[in-house]
């Protein structure tokens, strides 16, 4: 279980995430610096309690129209070998000291967690409270049994999401850019084979809903 401890961080998860974004390829926004307002989120729980895990959604008011994005972070005490391009950023955490955070796609135990959480093995948690679980994150697929099969997933940037590929055709698309659903219920492409799917706060006040993850198998996808 993560222990959610209110304290402060310097920088602030907004302040790394604003000097990060525009190095995206997926990202939405102008030549200016990002103007990001916190929208939602949930946490994955790491069994050996070691990493830290969350899933941050946020949106950038700086272009011509609000875009919001999903990022998935983890926090370490250390920095991870041969991660050097994932690291989002460090911070000073003031309970647990200097933090690593890094784009949490190409973290082995984000990785590792994400696909258990499509298989349904696991439950999101919410992203304030400790030891309670995140009701409006919804994981569905079908068929039975492991999906994931490698869990060394290949990592590939798209222009609005992240792919991440195992092994016999396995992939799953993190979307990063959000949009919500038009009747308030997500559904994945005819070929997709399971999906994540969430809520967060819209810019106008609402609670939007859509999808987060989109799992494709075999042949078909």
């Amino acid at each position: 279980m993560a222990v959610i401890h209110h304290t402060v961080l310097k920088p602030t998860k907004l302040e790394l995430l604003t000097s990060w974004l525009p190095s995206r390829p997926w990202y939405r926004g102008g030549a200016g610096e990002p103007r990001l307002a916190k929208a939602g989120g949930f946490r994955l729980d790491d069994p050996r309690g070691e990493v830290g895990m969350e899933f941050i959604v946020v949106t950038d008011g700086a272009g011509p129209g609000p875009v919001t994005y999903l990022l998935p972070l983890t926090y370490r005490g250390a920095p991870l070998d041969g991660m050097e391009h994932a690291l989002v950023g460090t911070m000073e955490h003031g309970v647990l000291g200097r933090r690593w955070a890094y784009d949490g796609c190409y973290d082995p135990v984000l990785v590792e967690q994400l696909w258990a959480l499509v298989e349904g093995r696991v439950r999101a948690q919410d992203q304030n409270t400790s030891d309670a679980v995140d009701q409006e994150v919804v994981s569905s697929r079908t068929g039975e049994g492991l999906i994931a099969g490698d869990l060394a997933a290949i990592v590939a940037e798209g222009s609005g999401s992240t792919e991440l590929t195992a092994r016999h055709g396995v992939r799953l698309s993190l979307h990063r850019i959000l949009r919500p659903a038009p009747d308030g219920s997500p559904l994945a492409a005819k070929e997709a084979t399971g999906q994540v799917a969430g809520a967060w706060s819209a810019p106008d006040g609402t609670r939007a809903r859509g999808l987060f993850a989109t799992l494709y198998t075999g042949s078909g996808s």
